[in-house]
């Protein structure tokens, strides 16, 4: 029987689902379509967020130990990004050749207090939820937020199949999600806080310790290379399915509804599988999987295979959204867990902001099938670092 916190995050979870359901997908394509952002803009999209994770994670961390209720500072800045939403609606009426740089900035000023609602939001629930129960729970939670996400994207790519170049179109989805994230607020501020963990470290940004721990660094170092493959083909993807592929709102909203549909299949089989064999085994066959979507992608520009080709990422993408958080809260020792989280975020922040880049520049010095099959290779990469680190693990337990 799911507890109150749990109910709570699962409210939240819809609302912030519906969120992103209705801009992040389109943003890259109201870049193009409506402002005429070039490559290199369209790679920034990805990259900026994590550059502005990079210099504001200490900073939150600091407030977020210091916080007496870690939900009220994470309901305000996710406020605060949300009304970014409203700043979005009149950038169309920006003249075209500063509309992409003044898209890019608003972009940079909603991923400060993003940044601190997300760290705020990881610590926070890996407090509420009990470990026990973390499996399930996400597993559970993360189905029925893709449903959500399904239905909303498939009602967007009907309703709006023909809005590509639409001002409109686009003014109605960031207002939509604008009142989406006033719900946000109220869901996260419904949940009840337990006692403050670890009070006499509260005033310290970093505990360096945590590094002599040779379990979460040794996952933390195999994590960040897997990371850096799977985000180097985010710009990529974007800018293959429109500029490549000729992909309108329709099949943008056809690509992910094939991918949340594969998860909501996928995400029970690999929470079944993950109790059964344990996560960092099961974690292996994810990374092999989440390895063959970028060099896959890249053999068609035909729409039904690129939709086919989205179930195949969606089946693993769940396995990835379920099982590397679980991971890297069961690599991170749990009186020093923030920290472990802050360390990881920044860490995968630089990641993030240098691999979209590095994707960018490799189709402009190459090609996109160049570039794609090297995001697949450093993906492989990762996988085999996940199956190292399952064995020592077994080495490990053999020896105790």
């Amino acid at each position: 029987m799911r507890t109150y916190n749990e109910k709570m995050s699962i409210y939240h979870g819809m609302v912030s689902t519906l969120t992103v359901n209705t801009t992040a997908n389109y943003i890259p394509i109201f870049s193009m379509a409506i402002l005429g952002a070039t490559n290199y803009q369209v790679g920034l999209i990805s990259s900026i967020p994590p550059l502005v994770t990079l210099l504001m994670t200490i900073p939150a961390a600091i407030l977020l130990n210091k916080a007496v209720e870690q939900k009220k500072l994470v309901a305000f800045s996710v406020l605060t990004a949300r009304l970014v939403f409203m700043l979005l609606i009149f950038i169309a009426y920006i003249p075209q050749s500063i509309a992409s740089w003044a898209l890019l900035a608003l972009i940079a000023l909603m991923s400060i207090p993003n940044t601190l609602a997300n760290m705020g939001w990881q610590a926070l629930i890996g407090n509420i939820i009990e470990d026990r129960r973390r499996g399930q729970f996400f597993s559970d939670r993360n189905r029925l937020l893709a449903i959500i996400g399904l239905i909303s994207t498939l009602t967007i790519g009907i309703i709006m199949r023909d809005a590509t170049n639409s001002i409109f179109a686009y003014q109605l989805l960031f207002s939509m999600a604008f009142c989406f994230g006033l719900l946000e607020v109220y869901f996260l501020l419904k949940h009840e806080e337990g006692e403050p963990v670890q009070k006499k470290e509260r005033n310290r940004a970093m505990n360096w310790a945590i590094f002599k721990d040779t379990n979460y660094v040794r996952f933390l170092f195999v994590a960040l290379l897997f990371n850096f493959g799977w985000q180097m083909a985010w710009g990529l993807f974007n800018i293959y399915n429109v500029r490549y592929a000729e992909a309108t709102i329709f099949w943008i909203s056809m690509f992910s509804a094939a991918n949340m549909l594969a998860q909501i299949f996928s995400f029970p089989l690999w929470r079944k599988w993950s109790e059964k064999y344990g996560n960092m085994r099961v974690f292996v066959w994810v990374a092999f999987g989440m390895a063959v979507a970028p060099f896959a992608m890249a053999l068609s520009t035909n729409l039904v295979y690129l939709t086919l080709m989205s179930v195949q990422s969606g089946l693993f993408v769940s396995g990835t959204i379920l099982i590397l958080f679980n991971l890297l809260l069961e690599n991170s020792p749990k009186e020093n867990r923030t920290y472990c989280i802050t360390s990881y975020n920044v860490l995968l922040a630089i990641i993030a902001f240098i691999a979209p880049q590095i994707g960018i520049w490799l189709l402009e010095t190459y090609t996109m099938t160049a570039a794609m099959n090297i995001s697949t290779i450093v993906r492989l990469a990762g996988a085999f670092g996940f199956l190292y680190v399952w064995m020592k693990s077994r080495e490990r337990g053999a020896l105790q």
